[in-house]
């Protein structure tokens, strides 16, 4: 009887150490995979114009619809300050879970282990290949490019034709430029000027740089590469230029909040002339349509524009679902309805068979961003995102010493040796 009780306990205690166990394991995937009871919320974020924060949260929504398991904690601001709250963020290991990433933080992130590795299970079989490797940092696919870009400069279509000005061409040069700014300037009101003062812009001075034969302002191997000669022949201009009353001025110059329909230089209508991507066509033309029109970058003895990923897609190394947040990413490049819904928010749609699909039905605006795109490929300068730290000495360092130059703080030689020490500290961190 006792031999019957204990192999009858023995069993039940089996029984109970057994599904004690499967009950563990299942409890330890659950939390592995971050979900409860099979449901899913990723922390998305992003910076952009309010058509592109529109169009989003649709297509988040769309998702949603589709996948009832899955939902969105959603965050979204201007550039200014995108960067400093992200660091913040990742600092305090509170990063968000889907990221907008863009091509000058993508290897400092990278670099830092705080990006997960995209390389499989997201379909990019039809992107170009080079759309594709844009996001690779040390082979690894970390960052999913969103659309394609071209860099050139954006113009007041509408005041132009009202001045009787010849509106600019694709196969124009600096010299075309500056020639039209100032020939434009004496008929402007009081106030108004013909371009935006691209002292602080190093965006903008790397195209100059770029058509000059003289590189990228960072070699390969990440050794600063600003050009001095070159460097201070666009400040001397820019220099001359705000003396002549052409450019807009120091103060109004550096208060500008690009984008913003109050603030941004060319929405206000306080310029005529200024930088912008292709991708960013949109911000303009949303609030004032039919107002704007792009234009391939000024060449020199090279040409000055390029193509890149207007954004990328990157996904947070600390998130538990990650396969998940994949699916989102491919979701957003892949299917037929977001990409209906989304537009050319992002840029031209970086899958051949959506934009083939798309085309037919571009407005004029689509139009204008593919019309860049296409004429800065022929002669594309290659691209190059930047070594680590490129974000913070571009967007950061660059600027600052700008500022000073353009108030008279600095001579030019101070401000270039500035440039080099500030680029060379934030390198050796």
């Amino acid at each position: 009887m006792k031999r019957k009780w204990l192999s009858f306990f023995l069993a039940a205690l089996l029984t109970f150490t057994l599904s004690a166990c499967s009950a563990q394991q299942a409890q330890q995937q659950e939390e592995e995979s971050g979900s409860t009871d099979g449901k899913v919320s990723l922390r998305v974020v992003w910076w952009g114009s309010q058509e592109r924060h529109d169009a989003t949260m649709k297509v988040l929504d769309l998702y949603t619809e589709k996948n009832p398991n899955v939902t969105f904690e959603t965050e979204f601001s201007g550039w200014d300050g995108y960067w400093d709250k992200l660091a913040t963020q990742s600092a305090a290991q509170n990063a968000p879970d889907l990221v907008q990433m863009d091509a000058q933080y993508l290897q400092e992130y990278a670099t830092r282990n705080q990006l997960a590795d995209l390389s499989e299970g997201i379909n990019v079989e039809d992107m170009d290949p080079t759309l594709v490797d844009s996001g690779k940092v040390n082979d690894k696919l970390y960052a999913v490019a969103l659309g394609n870009n071209a860099f050139g400069m954006i113009y007041n279509k509408a005041a132009f034709e009202k001045l009787g000005v010849e509106t600019p061409k694709a196969d124009w040069t600096w010299d075309d430029l500056f020639a039209l700014a100032r020939e434009v300037q004496p008929k402007l009101k009081d106030g108004k000027y013909a371009m935006r003062d691209f002292t602080f812009d190093s965006a903008v001075y790397e195209m100059y740089q770029l058509s000059k034969g003289k590189g990228h302002l960072t070699t390969e191997d990440g050794d600063f590469n600003i050009d001095k000669k070159t460097w201070k022949e666009w400040v001397s201009i820019f220099e001359d230029l705000r003396k002549e009353g052409v450019v807009s001025p120091a103060e109004t110059t550096v208060a500008e909040v690009e984008y913003d329909p109050k603030n941004d230089l060319l929405l206000n209508d306080s310029v005529l002339i200024k930088q912008s991507f292709a991708a960013q066509f949109p911000s303009f033309d949303s609030v004032k349509p039919d107002t704007y029109a792009l234009v391939k970058a000024p060449k020199d003895a090279e040409a000055g524009g390029y193509l890149k990923p207007s954004m990328f897609w990157s996904v947070s190394e600390s998130l538990k679902q990650k396969e998940e947040a994949k699916k989102v990413i491919d979701f957003f490049i892949n299917d037929p309805e977001a990409a209906e819904i989304l537009g050319v928010s992002r840029g031209l749609p970086v899958s051949k068979k959506i934009l083939d699909s798309m085309s037919s039905s571009f407005t004029d605006s689509d139009k204008a961003q593919l019309q860049l795109v296409n004429d800065t490929a022929p002669d594309a300068q290659p691209f190059n995102g930047g070594p680590q730290g490129w974000g913070e000495f571009q967007n950061n360092a660059y600027r600052q010493v700008g500022e000073q130059l353009m108030f008279g703080v600095l001579s030019q030689d101070e401000a270039y040796e500035e440039l080099k020490n500030h680029y060379e500290e934030i390198k050796g961190r």
